[in-house]
Order: structure tokens, then sequence, then C-alpha cells
């Protein structure tokens, strides 16, 4: 892939999690995807983003940065939302936070293949 071209299907797979068209995902996310080192696959990836709407019903991905160098992207996601209960430890119920996520992939076979996410939990205890 291209930096063209991966930096549009990036954009895609924003926009795919944005809208929750989970059936979706598989054209951005490969079947064996690796989340933090650890084999998850498409079916856990895609539970695992579930999960994190259903805790986080406003979650929208917003992309602060992203610089694609093939066959890796590094982004920026900022998040401003309003999880309903507990969120990374916190107690927040229905209180709006801010956090960033330090996110890097790595494609292959014109899909996403692994993820190594970071983020910045302790600015949600900050805001509380």
């Amino acid at each position: 892939m291209t930096g063209d071209e991966i930096t549009d299907c990036y954009r895609g797979y924003i926009a795919c999690l944005n809208s929750r068209n989970w059936p979706e995902l598989e054209r951005f996310v490969h079947d064996e995807v690796l989340y933090n080192g650890k084999f998850v696959g498409l079916g856990g990836y895609r539970q695992m983003l579930e999960g994190d709407v259903q805790a986080i019903p406003d979650l929208q991905f917003n992309i602060g940065l992203l610089i694609a160098e093939p066959p890796h992207v590094a982004a920026q996601l900022r998040f401003a939302c309003t999880p309903i209960g507990e969120l990374f430890g916190y107690a927040v119920n229905g209180k709006r936070v801010a956090f960033i996520e330090n996110v890097f992939y790595e494609f292959g076979e014109g899909k996403i293949r692994s993820v190594w996410s970071v983020i910045d939990k302790a600015a949600v205890g900050d805001q509380l």
C-alpha cells in the first residue's frame, strides 16, 4: 500500500468505527489481528470495540495526528465522551471526560494486522 492508500484505508476504518458499522469492520481489520501483542482475531477485536461503545455510548474516534509510513500508521486519537459507569478503574458515572490514545497499526494484505495502544488513563482520573 502507498502512503495515500494506507491513510485512506485508516480514515475509512475510523469512519466505520464512528458509524458503528460492525459488519464492515472486516474490510479494514485482518481475521488474525493482534492487539498489544496478543492474538484477538477479528471477532475478539469487534467484541472489544462493541464493549467500548456499550460502556461509552457517545464514543467518537477523532484523529488528532496521523502519520503513515507503510506498512505502519501512527495516530493520536482524541476522545471527549460520557461513560455510563467506570472507565479505566475510575467511577466516571456520566461525567464528560477527555483523554488521548496513542495507537500504532501495522497493515498486511491491505488490512490492520497489529494494533499497539497506549491510553492516557491518568487524564481521566485528573478530571474527576
